[in-house]
């Protein structure tokens, strides 16, 4: 992590400096486009940013990694001794953990709810004894501790123009959209996991089912029934987006682009598997670089409107507020659905 981050967020300790400065390696490592999103927050905010991505990734590393060789149980204890970490260091309790620490005084700094935590690490537990989803409501009850959680970790950080409160639907909406956009971009790295996280009520609404995916996965071939399927899923998360678009005017004016960015990054995500023909089955659906550097100049223009105003605002003794930052921050609305794809 940048010494200017830091100094800017009031990090002084060496011990905290060097925690947060691991996590932010995390996120620049492991998360492209995340990190590349949060490059557009102001300098004092990105440290709690990377604390909570460097948590959430240590967890999910321990249940997804494709090491055949670390058993269930394994996983389990490592989890185990992650929850242990996280209750001493939200505590105060001494760590020797980076990320827990950094973790726990982000938790501090921004009050957040160790609530969130507690139903992020549940869903994380869950991960290493179910692996389908009967309902789309089944998939929601385990998401809210998966994603919309991270969304809410995230809002005190962002800072809001009305009520946290207000903005904690959209917040948490946000969280489920970008996992939706996950699931379906690593539907087949998830089988190799022996996981399905489309729900079964889905596929089946199109003819198709967890074994059909496997013989697809297996055999490279395709099938029309698991196509239909997954434009299903497309537009449902689509919708999700929807859902969530409205709380990009209730942010902070200066969070609004690196959000707005992360926002346009990953529904575009859906516009790159439906490009490729709903291939996800087989590989992974990557955005072109060239589309996510066009997404981060236009972040940077908008980040450069957004502080202007702030500026303005400061000179005047006033605040910017959702109507004067909507045209520099306004988010696109998802496209539909593609149609006509084999």
């Amino acid at each position: 992590m940048t010494a200017r981050e830091l100094d800017a967020a009031g990090i002084t300790d060496p011990t905290l400096r060097n925690a947060y400065s691991h996590c932010r390696q995390l996120n620049a490592r492991n998360g492209k486009t995340y990190f590349l999103a949060t490059r557009l927050l102001p300098a004092a905010r990105r440290p709690a940013v990377h604390a909570l991505y460097g948590f959430a990734r240590w967890a999910d590393d321990i249940v997804d990694s494709l090491d055949t060789t670390v058993t269930t149980d394994r996983r389990s204890a490592d989890l185990a001794r992650l929850q242990a970490d996280l209750e001493r260091g939200l505590r105060n309790a001494d760590s020797t953990e980076r990320v827990i620490l950094a973790l726990a005084d982000t938790a501090r700094r921004y009050s957040i709810d160790h609530q969130h935590f507690s139903d992020f690490m549940s869903s994380m537990r869950s991960d290493l004894e179910v692996t389908n989803y009967p309902t789309y409501e089944d998939l929601r009850n385990y998401m809210h501790g998966s994603a919309a959680v991270i969304g809410l970790q995230m809002l005190p950080v962002l800072g809001t123009v009305v009520p946290c409160e207000e903005a904690a639907p959209q917040a948490a909406a946000l969280g489920i959209a970008f996992q939706l956009t996950n699931f379906l971009r690593d539907v087949g790295e998830d089988l190799d996991r022996g996981r399905v996280y489309l729900p079964a009520d889905l596929l089946q609404a199109h003819g198709a089912d967890r074994e059909l995916l496997y013989w697809s996965r297996r055999t490279g071939r395709r099938d029309r029934r698991i196509t239909q399927a997954l434009k299903a899923a497309e537009d449902l998360t689509r919708g999700v987006y929807r859902e969530a678009a409205p709380g990009l005017a209730m942010l902070d004016p200066v969070s609004r682009p690196c959000i707005r960015t992360a926002f346009v990054l990953y529904s575009g995500i859906l516009d790159t598997i439906a490009e490729g023909g709903y291939t996800v089955v087989h590989r992974r659906a990557v955005v072109p670089r060239r589309r996510r550097a066009t997404m981060a100049l236009d972040g940077l223009v908008r980040v450069a409107a957004a502080r202007a105003v702030s500026r303005a605002g400061a000179r005047r003794g006033t605040h910017p507020d959702r109507k004067q930052l909507h045209v520099e921050t306004a988010a696109p609305s998802p496209k539909p659905v593609h149609e006509g794809v084999a």
